[in-house]
């Protein structure tokens, strides 16, 4: 999945995070109703999560990790971005892109 040069921070974190976890899920050979079930969540979520379609909350990246035994948060992601990213356009609700 492509995002596009506009699309916000929040996004491109999210983007991270799905590869970070549909990666871990296939090293561990789980399957989405798999780790639900170690997660204690829908398998629904978790579709919902690798897809991209939702950004989890710290809670929902918390259990997640100790479920797969592995760091899902994309750490060191914000490197790639100046200050000026966490900006939100009240207008719009897009945040500045980040650097090419």
């Amino acid at each position: 999945m492509a995002l596009a040069p506009e699309a916000p921070v929040t996004a491109r974190f999210g983007l991270a995070f799905a590869q970070n976890l549909y990666t871990a899920m296939v090293r561990r050979g789980l399957s989405d109703r798999a780790l639900a079930k170690l997660a204690g969540m829908s398998h629904n979520t978790i579709g919902r999560l690798v897809r991209g379609e939702v950004l989890p909350d710290l809670g929902t990246i918390a259990r997640l990790e100790v479920a797969i035994e592995s760091d899902l948060y994309p750490a060191g992601l914000r490197s790639d971005f100046p200050p000026s990213a966490a900006h939100v356009d009240p207008g719009t609700g897009q945040g500045n892109p980040p650097p090419p």
